[in-house]
């Protein structure tokens, strides 16, 4: 299991907590942006770039993850993507998707998107806010030590 980030759109601070996690939990992060990135030296953090172009990290990351695998993004059709090749998604402000919510969100999303291109100003996201961050940082801990435990069970009965 890889945690993969959606880069680009990606806030500092929920980097930085996706960097401690991986020397914590010793799981391997790859960010994935069109743009160099500043990340720690780390065997556990890594980062690619892609060619500069619309969707070109979501593309990256949809033909390089695997089952099991957890993506950070916001962007819904990505998640969607990697629900159904067995992957988790998570949302930066801590919104675990999952195969029962995800075809909501792309619904909304599209209805969104129709308003939009008839010209209807429909803002945009709320501000990113200390308690989107600890939202994030706890499903985040969740989902991490849901895996471990699994993995440590799977050690032992292979012990067994």
């Amino acid at each position: 299991m890889q945690i993969w980030v959606d880069a680009d759109a990606c806030p500092q601070v929920i980097k930085q907590i996706l960097f401690r996690a991986a020397e914590r939990m010793r799981v391997l992060i790859t960010l994935v942006a069109n743009k160099p990135l500043r990340i720690p030296s780390s065997t556990y953090i890594r980062m690619v770039q892609v060619l500069a172009g619309f969707d070109e990290a979501d593309e990256y990351i949809a033909q390089h993850v695997h089952d099991g695998d957890l993506v950070i993004t916001a962007d819904i059709p990505l998640a969607s993507e990697v629900i159904d090749k067995g992957g988790h998604a998570l949302d930066p402000r801590g919104e675990m998707y999952t195969k029962d919510n995800i075809k909501q969100r792309l619904t909304i999303r599209n209805f969104m998107a129709e308003l939009r291109s008839s010209g209807v100003d429909t803002g945009g996201p709320s501000s990113f806010s200390k308690s989107d961050r600890k939202t994030f940082a706890n499903q985040l801990d969740r989902f991490l030590t849901k895996v471990h435990s699994k993995q440590g069970s799977r050690q032992e009965s292979d012990k067994a």
